[in-house]
């Protein structure tokens, strides 16, 4: 259970002085009195966005003592390298913090002031002897060379904007091909006063207006494997003056005022957590005074507050109307209530003033059951984990026997007054993104289609005729530009599919992609009921007379539809094309992926080896005697040319 201490900390956050001290007291007597587990168990859910600088400090420093005992098992590992033009110790420090909440074991490399060229052009450099799976830059205005003159025209200005697009594109391009690591690029904020005065903005050499254009042409050019951290949004929300407070570059050369230093790595944790897969996927919402003012059941339709007319009826459709749009962008949208179910429904069909809609809902779930096993439901119904959930009710009751029944489950605190629930919600960037690939774009019509399948599963006299009745077609690609972003999130993101849960970045995949010793693949699905879009990876390596599978992950929507057959019969045919004896396969067991333990024996390979952790390695021998498996899906063939 929580304690009262960690439970005002937790709703209150770092703004209540005397709930942050106290829980900093409780923190380190708990670990005196060698209740360390405790202190383990409850430190990540902590970790909350907004933290003050001293209270960042107190917890990293309590870290390191969870550290010296070992802490708890990570769910991904890798190493980062942070590169500034600025100080960048303390925003290192709580960028290890923010990334242990996620569960990320890091191992980070903090270059010397000022070297960022030289890391990455110098032979000899730390930066290439450490081998980053990330490259961060912490730069600053200051970090533009090529400032326009007073004198310059449109023209002038554009080509010194070209200038430091074309610096920044190098060095992308050596950790791309040299590093093959993920380039998290910070862009520039502008600093608080102009001395154009309004003219900044206008005039073709206002500085303003430069570094404007500069970030713009920066967001355009970056390629696949680059992505851009929007610190100038972040200045702006703190207030330009707030977040450039000069005081601390001229004495430490900080990047921005101490105070917005855990804002600033928090932010950069949720694009490494995104890129690493772990980003939350679906929103819980409550109903009565969460998406409309007033209890549906007591106030009838007439009667809830919701649309135009007042403030607060205005505001919940404003809420509504971001939540949408978190839909349209792929995030799953979820109802948890304690109502009856026709009432509550009946609000979505028939109110007129509703935002959302049932077809906006991927599982609607309406009682009068405790939330705790409801949510449990949802995440099953779903075939996600609870760790990618994000309840969001307004009752405090609610979200504490949420936080302490099921710690999985992300509980944001929400205000009472529903203007400043955007902002309550946005702040923890739990659904932040890295790339919108066309699945994000349609995971409401596939989940949607996917309820209609299984309705027409249960009713099906056989399996085989079931399969048979989808009418199943699929498309066998080499991994391509134009699926690259989306064939990385999949390899990322999944864990129960996946035989081994090896992670890879954009300018990894780009590398395998263009060598002669690999097969990559991908299957896109679709059947008379729509479109399932890209729902297999396969990457395999030649190796003497094999192919060794590498990485095999699919969807879990798809599952039981024949696809692990179609791939097998896919592969024994680009093997025995290439003079391959064999394919080999890999099985390395995670907490989550038992659900393929049987993958290969299932397909017909025989164990080759096993060890004491699990793990097993698998053969299936392409002679006479192998016959392609039986599925009942139609693929629709790629010219070779194009698939090598």
């Amino acid at each position: 259970m929580l304690s009262d201490i960690v439970e005002r900390f937790m709703v209150s956050g770092s703004g209540d002085a005397e709930a942050t001290l106290h829980l900093v007291r409780w923190l380190k007597d708990e670990l005196k009195a060698g209740n360390r587990q405790v202190v383990v168990e409850i430190f990540p859910r902590l970790l909350i966005p907004g933290l003050d600088y001293t209270t960042a400090m107190s917890l990293h420093r309590i870290l390191k003592q969870l550290r010296a005992g070992g802490g708890r098992a990570p769910e991904r590992r890798t190493r980062i390298a942070v590169l500034g033009s600025a100080t960048t110790h303390q925003l290192v420090d709580f960028l290890d913090l923010y990334l242990h909440a996620g569960r990320v074991e890091v191992e980070l490399y903090e270059a010397d002031y000022g070297t960022i060229t030289q890391e990455f052009l110098d032979p000899t450099s730390g930066l290439r002897r450490f081998a980053p799976h990330f490259v961060i830059t912490c730069t600053t205005w200051r970090d533009l060379k090529s400032r326009p003159l007073l004198t310059d025209d449109s023209e002038a200005v554009g080509r010194k904007v070209e200038a430091e697009v074309a610096a920044w594109s190098a060095l992308w391009r050596v950790a791309r091909d040299e590093f093959n690591c993920q380039f998290i690029q910070s862009n520039f904020v502008a600093p608080p006063w102009r001395s154009l005065g309004n003219l900044d903005v206008q005039h073709p050499a206002g500085f303003s207006r430069f570094v404007s254009l500069v970030n713009r042409a920066l967001a355009d050019q970056a390629p696949a494997g680059v992505i851009i951290q929007d610190v100038d949004r972040l200045a702006a929300e703190a207030g330009r003056w707030h977040w450039s407070d000069e005081r601390f570059y001229h004495q430490a050369k900080l990047p921005c005022a101490p105070e917005y230093l855990a804002e600033y790595a928090y932010n950069l944790a949720a694009l490494i957590l995104a890129q690493l897969g772990t980003a939350r996927k679906c929103l819980v919402l409550d109903l009565d005074n969460t998406l409309w003012g007033g209890v549906i059941g007591d106030d009838g339709l007439g009667g809830i507050r919701l649309g135009q007319g007042d403030p607060e009826s205005e505001a919940f459709s404003s809420f509504q109307s971001y939540v949408k749009t978190l839909g349209e962008r792929g995030v799953m949208l979820a109802v948890c209530s304690k109502n009856n179910p026709e009432i509550a429904r009946e609000v979505f069909e028939k109110h007129p003033d509703m935002v959302l809609r049932l077809d906006d809902i991927s599982c609607f779930i309406a009682n009068w059951d405790d939330k705790p096993g409801n949510l449990k439901r949802i995440a099953a119904e779903l075939n996600i984990g609870l760790n990618a959930l994000v309840f969001f009710d307004d009752n405090p009751a609610e979200r504490s026997i949420v936080r302490q029944l099921l710690p999985e489950v992300a509980v944001p605190e929400v205000p009472d007054d529903p203007s400043y629930r955007i902002r309550a919600l946005e702040r923890y960037r739990y659904f932040e993104a890295v790339v919108i690939s066309t699945e994000d774009l349609k995971r409401k019509e596939y989940y949607r289609a996917n309820s209609v399948r299984q309705a027409l599963e249960s009713s099906a006299a056989s399996l085989d005729d079931f399969l048979r009745s989808l009418e199943m077609q699929a498309r066998i690609d080499p991994i391509l530009t134009v699926n690259l972003e989306r064939t990385v999130q999949l390899i990322n993101r999944s864990n129960q599919f996946n035989l081994t849960t090896r992670r890879y970045t954009s300018a990894e995949i780009q590398k395998l992609m263009s060598s002669a010793h690999w097969v990559v693949r991908t299957v896109s699905l679709r059947d008379r009921f729509g479109d399932n879009g890209l729902i297999n990876v396969i990457l395999a390596r030649i190796e003497g007379d094999s192919l060794v599978i590498d990485t095999w992950l699919m969807s879990c929507r798809v599952l039981r539809r024949g696809v692990e057959a179609l791939v097998t019969n896919h592969l024994a045919h680009v093997a025995a094309e290439r003079g391959l004896a064999r394919m080999v396969g890999e099985y390395i067991p995670t907490p989550k992926n038992d659900l393929v333990r049987e993958h290969y024996p299932r397909l017909g390979f025989r164990q080759l080896e096993s060890d004491p952790a699990g793990r097993t390695l698998w053969e299936l021998r392409l002679d006479e005697a192998w016959r392609p498996l039986t599925h009942f899906i139609k693929e629709v063939v790629v010219d070779e040319h194009t698939a090598v």
